[in-house]
């Protein structure tokens, strides 16, 4: 049993707050009631995902451009929501409504390549030192196969995981994503808590998990199961409990203790890939695993995934040892918006400018949050950051397990009531700045900041 202890500096009445907030948000949108009501005859839960059935109502969109995005009821947001990472580009980037409208009309599908796909495995070897690639459909098929394929390639069948990480949705990594306090068992030895239902006890004997940050816990854990670890996965930084940076020389320790294992490394970078820089973590860091896997920002709002490894690893899907398969894999409309996005998108210039807006965002809610006096950090790394309601840094998903969650949640009312957009999940997610955002956004997304701030202080 977890001894975690919510960490609550702010008074009971921020659950009037919530309350009073989430009435306004429902006065905001009667078309979003009214289409949730009448989805719900044909629609599982009136949704398309469950991630978007949110409190108080899930929010139905009409459409995009550039920096903002609208609802339904023609309401204007500026979108830090980014489609949980996926739009670094904004909406309808010129660049990438030409490559995909052009290419809507020569073809969508072929089930064969296309020469996109050459120049993109190339750019991406580049960004990511790793030679060979291949491309999927989204991050939790990017993510599946790198698991199959370091399974394949060791012979090994288990996997370790982080705590708290979350790497798709299916069954290898659906384990210990975000568990509850009293389900965590002792930190020296993480019980494996099933991420969904429909989870069974075979699959969570096969991950191992163990702490963020925590490079003997990773050595403990090869010593405990000698010859039997096909590979560590982790997000380099940690983007599903707010945003949680490693410490200086551990992704190079957990690098080479997988190694002397004869285990190989899985950095997912499907939200951190291109959002905190060119290269993503990996080149930030320096430290390059055996495989990578990408999705989200890669295709500039088009479905699209990549996974790229070493050439000894890669070399098990060229001889066909592994079968890297999918009907849609690199699929000309993908190729089309990724290479776009890319080559004019993704662009040094861009990098800079979301560099500045970045910094005078962070500037903006750190002098917010000094006037108030209060505990609470802003961690930010490239286009993605965050407020943790915390004094102490959170290096570890059980800290993050004490950070008050009212907090996240009133915090995300107060900006979409004040015309900012953010994913629903409070303190788990982050925003993130599009290429399209400028000074007029990140001020607005502040000034909503200073309203919430000086509400929870009365």
């Amino acid at each position: 049993m977890s001894s975690t202890v919510i960490e609550s500096p702010v008074s009971d009445a921020v659950g009037q707050l919530i309350v009073d907030e989430e009435q306004v948000f429902l006065r905001r949108q009667p078309r979003s009631t009214e289409l949730i009501a009448l989805a719900r005859e044909h629609l599982a839960g009136g949704a398309t995902s469950n991630w978007q059935i949110a409190e108080p109502q899930a929010v139905w969109m009409s459409h995009g451009k550039g920096s903002k995005v609208y609802d339904v009821d023609g309401t204007e947001y500026v979108d830090m929501h980014g489609g949980y990472g996926a739009s670094i580009a904004g909406h309808a980037h010129p660049a990438i409504v030409a490559a995909v409208s052009d290419r809507v009309r020569r073809g969508t599908h072929f089930a064969q390549p296309t020469e996109d796909a050459i120049w993109i495995a190339g750019e991406l070897a580049r960004r990511f030192d790793l030679p060979l690639w291949r491309f999927a459909n989204s991050g939790t098929e990017a993510t599946m196969d790198a698991v199959h394929l370091a399974r394949a390639l060791t012979g090994r069948d288990l996997i370790i995981k982080v705590e708290g990480c979350y790497h798709g949705h299916h069954d290898s990594v659906q384990v210990s994503v975000l568990p509850e306090a009293d389900e965590v068992g002792p930190r020296s030895h993480p019980t494996p808590v099933p991420g969904n239902s429909g989870i069974p006890e075979a699959i969570r004997d096969l991950v191992v998990v163990v702490p963020f940050n925590d490079a003997e816990a990773v050595a403990r854990a090869l010593a405990e199961h000698p010859d039997q670890v096909a590979a560590m996965i982790l997000e380099p930084v940690m983007m599903n409990a707010g945003i949680i940076p490693p410490d200086d020389g551990y992704l190079a320790a957990i690098r080479d203790l997988v190694h002397q294992a004869g285990a190989l490394l899985i950095f997912d970078e499907v939200k951190t890939g291109f959002t905190t820089g060119p290269g993503g973590v990996t080149a930030l860091s320096g430290v390059v695993p055996d495989i990578v896997c990408l999705a989200k920002a890669l295709g500039g709002g088009i479905a699209v995934a990549a996974i790229g490894g070493t050439t000894e690893v890669m070399s098990a899907i060229a001889d066909g040892r592994y079968e890297q398969v999918g009907t849609f894999n690199g699929n000309p409309l993908a190729m089309a918006a990724t290479r776009a996005t890319l080559s004019e998108v993704l662009t040094p210039e861009n990098y800079r400018r979301l560099d500045a807006n970045a910094t005078r965002l962070r500037s903006a809610l750190e002098g917010v949050i000094a006037e108030h006096g209060y505990d609470w950090h802003v961690v930010s790394v490239g286009a993605k950051g965050c407020v943790t309601f915390r004094r102490d840094r959170v290096r570890e998903f059980r800290d993050f397990l004490g950070i008050d969650a009212r907090l996240g949640h009133l915090h995300w009312l107060v900006q979409h009531n004040g015309g900012v957009f953010l994913p629903p999940w409070g303190k788990v997610e982050q925003w993130l700045l599009s290429v399209q955002h400028d000074r007029d956004d990140v001020d607005r997304f502040a000034t909503n900041f200073a309203r919430f701030a000086e509400a929870v202080s009365n």
